[in-house]
């Protein structure tokens, strides 16, 4: 039991991310996950005005930017009390869903497939059998012996170099690898296209928020006017091609995306007894029907399962006290308050003069457990540690009777041959991702055309101007701005006084996910679903541990936020 093994760091994610596993034998006993970079975001925003804070906080992260930003101007518009107009409330969800669509295809094929498919043994695949493998699952063009030969010309030519590239230090060869030579040259054909494809993909945020990353946005609205016949607005060449990309997102999730994922899960049935752990989960809600934040529009529910209970969904409130609460018994931070009670975003503080608990350094040959080991907090909902995500998601739909949803895991099971039970597993959470992406690739054409709609009937209004002048503004105001991130439920909590931030704490999917134990010792989603019926097969390469963690997407750059470690400085800015 005291043998413990560190895998550090967490390599394809975002961000830096440490595993220790106190093994027995060759099974996990217990998991202890560490943010390894310091939080500081939130002390950058106070004293700035609010309608500024979607600029800063896209800088959160590298691959988040869109969701930081909506869920920062939606604090703001809840704190004001700012109407949005249809257009601009479609537009978002419009550009939520390309977020989705592109973040899942890229997570799945250059994070995480490379788990499941073993790449040099692509060498020894006949093309001509894995042209008959990819033309029984799909319909997809790109399927005939030809091509899947030249791609595996491509992948020896990597092997023979001696130059790897994109594919080095794998585990090429390792004993958990169960995909035949053709599978996997079938799924490195399709890891190869989908970067192309996500160049494509990325168009759509461009198209109505300037750029990508860090598209524009607006409190009130959308930075992006309506005028036909405007070369610098949206137009009809613009709109036009809005709608080819949402046909080539929907195509490639339909004849890519969707089959590999049940063929590669297919020769992995037993992840769907392993990595469970919580059993809780939770999700904020988004993507509403209408122009206001009705959570009884929402796509996307609002709402808490405990204990696997499918049958109870629990309401979820974002602003009372008690609910949404953050922890840091086990982080390296300080409370003013005293470090064994949580805090309520509103109330939260992010107090990076640590106490001594082990000095400011994090202990990098091993963690101290009984103190603090992580720079991120412990969200806990009502006391309890919950999952959020695509697997918290999809149950939520489920249970609330979503009917594309419930056809798509009744496919997905059957398909696989699998009960109900599976779902709450690393395989399960791999699949729900695939599922909702197909579920949002259909919901942009609807958008699209509701879009189109309300231009056609005249209505281009994509900004709201009420209370933009601070003048108008209470002189103290705070708001939630929510959204489901494609890693799971995201808030921005703020609090306004004298038209200015006097508290900003963003909570993040990854710090409900990551992070460290609680005040009780109760264990966060990774540690919990790392505990759950892990064995290695080799404890040298350990690669089971990375199917549990990448299946949940760690984004922990969003989670912690980087210091400069000579000066103690987060960031300076010079404003001008």
């Amino acid at each position: 039991m005291s043998e413990r093994l560190v895998v550090d760091p967490i390599t394809r994610i975002e961000g830096h991310l440490r595993i220790e596993a106190r093994m027995d034998g060759a099974n996990i006993a217990q998991a202890y996950s560490s943010g390894t970079s310091v939080r500081g975001i939130e002390t950058i925003l106070k004293g700035r005005d609010p309608r500024d804070a979607w600029a800063f906080v896209q800088r959160i992260c590298g691959v988040c930017t869109l969701v930081h930003g909506i869920a920062s101007v939606r604090s703001v518009e809840d704190a004001l009390k700012i109407e949005l107009p249809a257009n601009a409330q479609l537009i978002r969800n419009l550009m939520i869903g390309a977020q989705y669509v592109h973040d899942h295809v890229m997570h799945f094929y250059h994070l995480h497939a490379l788990d499941w498919v073993d790449v040099v043994s692509a060498l020894s695949a006949d093309p001509k059998a894995t042209s008959a493998l990819a033309q029984s699952i799909s319909g997809w063009p790109k399927s005939s012996p030809g091509y899947f030969a030249d791609t595996q010309k491509r992948i020896k030519t990597f092997v023979e170099s001696g130059q790897l590239g994109i594919f080095a230090n794998g585990y090429w060869g390792h004993p958990a690898y169960k995909l035949p030579p053709e599978a996997n040259l079938m799924a490195v054909a399709h890891y190869l296209e989908a970067l192309a494809w996500q160049r494509d993909a990325a168009k759509l945020h461009a198209i109505f928020g300037g750029k990508n990353p860090h598209p524009n946005f607006l409190v009130g609205g959308v930075a992006c006017p309506i005028d036909l016949n405007s070369d610098s607005a949206i137009n009809a060449k613009r709109l036009a091609e809005v709608q080819r990309l949402i046909q080539s997102m929907v195509t490639f999730v339909d004849q890519v995306y969707v089959p590999d994922t049940l063929a590669i899960a297919g020769f992995y049935k037993d992840w769907g007894t392993r990595g469970e752990g919580l059993g809780n989960f939770l999700c904020y809600g988004d993507l509403p029907s209408g122009a206001a934040m009705d959570p009884a529009t929402f796509l996307f529910p609002r709402g808490a399962i405990l204990n696997r209970d499918l049958s109870t969904i629990h309401e979820v409130d974002l602003h009372a006290s008690g609910e949404i609460e953050e922890f840091v018994a086990h982080s390296w931070y300080d409370y003013s308050t005293g470090n064994d009670q949580g805090l309520h975003p509103y109330d939260g503080e992010t107090n990076l003069e640590y106490d001594g608990r082990g000095g400011v350094q994090p202990p990098y040959t091993q963690l101290d457990i009984a103190q603090g080991y992580s720079w991120m907090k412990s969200p806990r909902w009502k006391g309890q540690a919950v999952e959020v995500g695509p697997l918290a998601r999809v149950l939520l739909l489920h249970a609330t009777g979503h009917a594309q949803t419930r056809e798509l895991v009744e496919m997905t099971l059957s398909t696989l041959d699998l009960p109900v039970e599976a779902l709450f597993s690393t395989l399960g959470r791999t699949a729900a991702r695939t599922l909702e992406t197909k579920i949002l690739a259909d919901a942009m054409q609807g958008w699209y055309d509701s879009l189109i709609a309300n231009i056609k009937a005249g209505d281009t209004k994509t900004f709201n101007e009420t209370l933009w002048d601070p003048s108008t503004w209470p002189r103290q105001a705070r708001g939630a701005g929510i959204m489901e991130a494609p890693r799971g439920a995201l808030g921005h909590w703020i609090v306004i006084e004298d038209g200015r931030i006097a508290n900003y704490q963003a909570v993040v999917p990854s710090t409900w996910n990551a992070g460290p134990r609680d005040t009780q010792d109760r264990p966060g989603a990774y540690e919990a679903a790392l505990e759950h019926n892990h064995q290695l097969a080799d404890i040298k390469q350990p690669i089971e541990i990375l199917r549990t963690i990448h299946s949940f997407d760690p984004c922990i750059a969003c989670a912690v936020h980087l210091t400069d470690p000579e000066s103690g400085e987060e960031l300076r800015i010079k404003v001008t």
